[in-house]
């Protein structure tokens, strides 16, 4: 089991002063595996706090980044090849079919984006498609009003891959579950559930172990 924090489109300091006090809580150094950052982090302060979560960060260049992060990088959990993108390069942004030509030419099972602030966890075309959306609920153009704050937790057990998003709704975090299976004829489709959030996140989030 591996648990791999998903986070982007942060926009610290330019739009938004810091990731939300309920989401540091849950952020704690020694739970997670490995951080997924779909881009757009803007300042090497918000860099290095990932880096405290922990050590193992992977970046891509978001269109407002001035650092030299990579456009893409792919990632392994076998059976799983994952995939990672900001997805502005994509249009229109986050048009599935644009994203899933960048999949098949990254050769992935899931393809991680960001750009539209909004959150997806969706089976398209044989493959799983993830964004977290925006950590912070930074504003964007495209969306009226202030986007919702979410990141994501991707659980990969073997060629399964459970992601819980974290939303904060009206001030309480709330969490979501959808569950992607590589290689199975149609993805495991379970109604998403909302709950509120434990105090910390934990190693193994397993609902039969009682955890929401």
């Amino acid at each position: 089991m591996v648990l791999v924090l998903v986070i982007g489109d942060l926009h610290i300091p330019h739009r938004v002063h810091d990731l939300p006090a309920k989401f540091k809580k849950l952020l704690v150094p020694g739970k997670i595996q490995q951080i997924l950052c779909t881009g757009n982090v803007c300042d090497r302060e918000t860099y290095e706090y990932l880096r405290t979560v922990s050590s193992d960060v992977h970046v891509v260049r978001g269109d407002y980044d001035e650092t030299s992060f990579p456009l893409s990088a792919t990632v392994t959990h076998a059976p799983v090849r994952i995939g990672l993108t900001h997805g502005h390069q994509c249009l229109p942004a986050g048009d599935l079919d644009a994203l899933s030509a960048l999949a098949r030419q990254l050769d992935v099972d899931v393809l991680v984006s960001g750009h539209t602030h909004t959150f997806q966890a969706v089976e398209y075309d044989g493959r799983f498609f993830v964004n977290p959306g925006s950590a912070t609920g930074a504003w964007t153009g495209a969306v009226p009003g202030d986007p919702t704050p979410t990141f994501a937790l991707m659980d990969i057990q073997g060629p399964v891959v459970v992601t819980y998003v974290y939303q904060l709704v009206e001030g309480e975090v709330r969490v979501e579950k959808i569950e992607f299976r590589k290689e199975a004829e149609q993805a495991v489709k379970e109604a998403p559930r909302s709950t509120v959030l434990p105090q910390n996140i934990p190693s193994s989030p397993n609902p039969q172990q009682g955890v929401w």
